[in-house]
């Protein structure tokens, strides 16, 4: 999709550029950048991987870089890594990298006291991560509303969020006074449910209009 909307943009850059060849992750403090390249060499040619360190004491922000000599390379990594890297393409050159950590490092803290993301500590390798004891844990169910500015449209929304297995029904409703969207999803099973909003929640359908995906109660003891 970068690459198709590269070419489309009436831009005449190459597409093999650094914008959509280098992406950022989010890796345990203890990585080295052999560590890095070991992680990610799987998905393709990597051309450099860097360790953001800060720059009083030389220590790893648990943050870096890594560089693919193609876009399909970059696009496979961020498909198919492990989500506690949380991999995204990287901002260009010309954005303040500073400013580019931040933004990345306050959305994804965001969306941990949320609930909305998988813990590192899930995989050991990211146990050196502070954990927050605190978090009240969000009741969960087999069942979804999902809301949108916009009105929905059943046969796409169904198709959507039948990519996630175990879809039992789709039920779209429209409030004519603000024509905005309103759906009811139940899965299976509670684990259909809680992938479904991870995978779904403030994803974009259609393209600039976010989804908002919760948990309703269906009666079932939430402790399975």
């Amino acid at each position: 999709v970068f690459i198709a909307q590269s070419r489309a943009s009436g831009s005449h850059r190459d597409v093999e550029d650094e914008e959509l060849t280098r992406i950022f992750v989010m890796i345990p403090k203890t990585y080295t950048e052999e560590d890095l390249r070991e992680k990610f060499k799987m998905y393709g040619d990597i051309e450099y991987c860097s360790i953001i360190k800060n720059k009083t004491t030389g220590e790893s922000k648990g943050l870096g870089y890594v560089r693919y000599l193609k876009p399909s390379q970059a696009a496979r990594a961020i498909e198919e890594c492990d989500r506690s890297y949380r991999a995204i393409l990287a901002e260009p050159k010309n954005k303040s990298s500073e400013s580019f950590e931040h933004d990345y490092y306050s959305n994804n803290m965001r969306q941990d006291l949320r609930g909305n993301a998988l813990p590192f500590c899930m995989q050991p390798e990211f146990c050196s991560f502070e954990k927050t004891e605190t978090r009240i844990p969000e009741p969960v169910s087999k069942r979804l509303s999902v809301v949108s500015r916009l009105p929905f449209i059943q046969e796409q929304l169904f198709a959507l969020f039948d990519l996630v297995p175990g879809l039992e029904y789709c039920d779209v409703q429209r409030d004519p006074h603000t024509n905005s969207g309103y759906a009811v999803i139940q899965y299976s099973t509670a684990a259909s449910a809680i992938y479904a909003k991870y995978k779904l929640h403030g994803f974009e359908y259609p393209p600039g209009n976010r989804l908002t995906v919760i948990f309703l109660e269906d009666g079932n003891d939430s402790s399975e």
